[in-house]
């Protein structure tokens, strides 16, 4: 079991807009989605093979980075395989690490956890199928792995091109949202 890749991370900005076309304009990042709501916009590189690789979400406070402020959003690594993904999660159990969340994203399943000096970090794995984000389902990640994946599959079926938040979960990801 070995972390695939950094897959992708989220940095809060004071402006999105003006974010949005230094990333987009300026680096050459394609924009892939968006909930302008929930102040997210997500960004690849290679949109063809990752939905995305860089996200922007609103709430940075204004200021240097000081006690208080936050920049990192999160950080994401890759499995390469659903079974890699619960291992992963058994060995954090083990090891007493922090969840904030463990979720279906539809593309993708998720554990949300904080390192030891607090920032967000997330591994997760990909399942496939394609769903708009945000897409935010708690899961549970001791069920079958087959009712996990028929589960996901009807979420997606329902939600996919219109993505889902369950209620509660939106303040994990963005300060103050609900």
């Amino acid at each position: 079991m070995a972390i695939a890749e950094l897959g992708h991370f989220g940095v809060f900005c004071t402006d999105l807009e003006a974010s949005t076309r230094f990333y987009r304009d300026v680096l050459g990042l394609t924009v892939t989605d968006e909930d302008l709501d929930l102040g997210m916009r997500f960004f690849s590189a290679r949109p063809g093979f990752e939905h995305h690789e860089f996200q922007l979400v609103a709430g940075r406070s204004v200021g240097p980075a000081a006690d208080g402020n936050k920049l990192i959003q999160q950080i994401s690594f890759r499995v390469n395989t659903l079974p890699e993904l619960i291992e992963m999660h058994q060995r954090f159990l083990e090891n007493d690490v922090v969840f904030d969340m463990i979720v279906s994203h539809g593309n993708a399943f998720g554990i949300y956890f904080f390192d030891p000096e607090g920032n967000r970090c997330e591994v997760y794995w990909h399942t496939g199928l394609p769903a708009r984000q945000p897409f935010l389902v708690p899961i549970d990640l001791t069920e079958p792995i087959p009712q996990l994946l028929e589960a996901n599959a009807r979420l997606v079926e329902e939600f996919g091109t219109t993505g889902i938040v369950r209620r509660g979960l939106v303040g994990n990801l963005i300060p103050g949202a609900e």
